[in-house]
Parts: structure tokens; C-alpha cells; sequence
């Protein structure tokens, strides 16, 4: 689980079509910045005002993730995924052009960078960053950051068929032991994010989305952390070949991944 990136002893380089960051918005971004800054250890700085009161989470002194409050009473509680691009306006044209909507057009952050944030034809949004001075996050697939972002949609062909116009990104499916399958979006072929139907057990009310994971020391440690905080449990820990895995409910109702990696 993790994106086509250089590592570096400072901020990772991101291939444009790499998720390069995440952040949370909230209609409670205090709670919010307590939640995840006690579940997952980081330090919290709010970037005032000028920043529209985001608070950038940091790991170890580096940029994680974020919260910030939500931008209109429309906006959901949720994590967001962004995806790097060299050109904000050309991802937004192609997103129209394959049948997307473009819900925040492309736009300055000040000297940060450009986003732009869309909604697929399945009904999932998603974000993309044009670096500036913010280049992504700066820790990534260690304990306490994120390393995999998964879309979950009830129309997986369509899905595919839009990604894969919008990105430079290839599908390769791939049979789930039980039935189903999974989609991983591939850059010349490495994988860098991933999909999957959502089933009949997904309520009706819950919109495709794509979910956010974060890797952690121990799984059943930081579930047991998140109940203790407010958080509720959507998927109870399990193991896969890629590692052991929840997905929890933040108290504001934001839905998220953690995986403990095999050698972890």
C-alpha cells in the first residue's frame, strides 16, 4: 500500500496522479484536532486565521494530515483524498469531459498551491493538489501517517471507466477470495490506490466516498483507542495479506482506515 514517490529525508516527490495528501473537515475542529491528535499521537498547529483556522497535524515535526472547518452547511464530515496534478484547470476540464462535476474549481491556496475538488459520475469526491510551496504530505506508509486512499462506489465500471480518463492511471482487477473483486489503480504498474463495489451491507444513506487509511503501530491498539475517544467501530479488526485492518467512525462522523503492516 503505497504511491509511486521518491523518498526523501524531507518531503517525499509525488508522480502527478499520486495521492500526495489528506485532510478532514469538521464542523468541530477543536474536538476534531483532539480526537486524532490523542489517537494518533500527533502535534497540532492551527495556521490562523489567514489559513481559515486549518490545523496541520504533524508526526515527528512533519506534515501528516489536517482539519479544517467545513467550508458550507453542504460539505460532509469526511476525510479527503488529493491527488497531485501539474495543472489543476486541465484536470478539471478532463473531469467534465468524462462525465464528472467539478464542485470547487480550481484555485489558489496563497503561496501554498492550487486545488480543485470534484465528484465523480458514481457520486464520490475527491480533491486534487497542484503543488506550490506545500509539496504533500511529508510522512508517509510509517506508523501514524497515511498510506493507502480506496474508493468505494456502487458503479466500479464506471468508475474505472472516468479514473482512468481523468488520471494517468490503469485498473487491474482482481478476484476477492469469497467472491467480488478489487480494483487497484495502477501508474505503470504500481499500485496507488485502490476500489471496490460497496455491497448490499452498506446502508443506502452512506454515499460512495473514498476512504483514507492510516498505518499504525497496532490495530487493535488504536481501535481500542478510538472507542476510548468517542469513535465508533464500522469494520472490526481483521487480517489480509496486505496487513491487519479497521475502519473506524471518528465522533463527527467521519469514516477511516488504520492497517498494521505485516512486519509491524
Amino acid at each position: 500500500m503505497e504511491g509511486i514517490v521518491t523518498q526523501t529525508q524531507t518531503t517525499p516527490t509525488y508522480a502527478p496522479g499520486t495521492p500526495l495528501w489528506v485532510d478532514h473537515g469538521s464542523p468541530d475542529v477543536k474536538g476534531a484536532a483532539r480526537f486524532y491528535g490523542q489517537l494518533f499521537g500527533w502535534q497540532v498547529e492551527d495556521m490562523g486565521e489567514q489559513a481559515g483556522n486549518y490545523h496541520m497535524f504533524r508526526q515527528d515535526g512533519k506534515a501528516v494530515a489536517a482539519t479544517s472547518p467545513l467550508m458550507n452547511e453542504n460539505q460532509p464530515t469526511a476525510w479527503t483524498t488529493y491527488v497531485a496534478t501539474d495543472n489543476a484547470k486541465e484536470t478539471a476540464k478532463k473531469v467534465t469531459d468524462a462525465g464528472g462535476q467539478v464542485i470547487v474549481e480550481p484555485m489558489e491556496v496563497m503561496d501554498q498551491g492550487s486545488m480543485a475538488v470534484f465528484i465523480d459520475p458514481t457520486g464520490a469526491a475527491i480533491s486534487v493538489w497542484q503543488p506550490a510551496a506545500m509539496k504533500g504530505a511529508e510522512l508517509i506508509n510509517t506508523p501514524n501517517s497515511f498510506s493507502w486512499n480506496e474508493l468505494h462506489t456502487r458503479d466500479m465500471a464506471k468508475a474505472k471507466e472516468f479514473y482512468t480518463k481523468v488520471f494517468p492511471w490503469a485498473a487491474k482487477s482482481n478476484a476477492i477470495p469469497g467472491g467480488g473483486e478489487y480494483t487497484e489503480f495502477q501508474i505503470n504498474g504500481r499500485s496507488i490506490a485502490g476500489g471496490m463495489p460497496m455491497g448490499n451491507e452498506m446502508p443506502s444513506s452512506v454515499p460512495p466516498h473514498w476512504l483514507v487509511y492510516f498505518t499504525v503501530a497496532s490495530t487493535d491498539e488504536a481501535v481500542k483507542r478510538a472507542q476510548e475517544l468517542g469513535g465508533k467501530v464500522m469494520s472490526p479488526a481483521m487480517d489480509i495479506p496486505q496487513g491487519r485492518f479497521a475502519v473506524l467512525v471518528d465522533p463527527f462522523g467521519a469514516a477511516f482506515g488504520v492497517i498494521q503492516n505485516p512486519t509491524m
